[in-house]
């Protein structure tokens, strides 16, 4: 990625938590896009070709899952790598997005934006 910056696509439907990690995230160097909601979210990603997605699973319109489930069906989208953001830490929720093609699950409520922009360093090294 040659002086060009990560792009990350946050999707998240609380504004106060979306904005806590948009900051965190440009002040991190990472080129930004959010949607608070999971309509729209293919077209964007589409059209801007994030480098991640961090996805939040219960929102209005789209929930996280249908939204991955359109993401990985679309071939502008489907290798791009997508990481579920959420609060639902039940263990069939995290083997739902795994199996649809997440690559990963960040439990907000464990961590600070610092340790999810962390996570999503990782994640991007895989």
């Amino acid at each position: 990625m040659d002086g060009e910056k990560t792009k990350v696509l946050i999707v998240e439907d609380d504004s106060m938590i979306l904005d806590m990690y948009v900051h965190k995230f440009e002040q991190e160097g990472f080129m930004v896009f959010h949607l608070d909601r999971g309509d729209g979210v293919v077209e964007l990603a589409a059209k801007e070709q994030p480098h991640i997605i961090l996805l939040d699973v219960i929102m209005p319109g789209l929930d996280g899952f249908s939204v991955l489930q359109e993401l990985k069906v679309n071939s502008q989208t489907k290798n791009i790598p997508v990481v579920m953001l959420t609060n639902l830490g039940q263990d069939e929720d995290k083997t739902k997005g795994l199996t649809m093609g997440a690559i990963g699950y960040i439990l907000k409520s464990n961590m600070t934006p610092g340790d999810v922009v962390k996570k999503a360093r990782e994640f991007l090294k895989q």
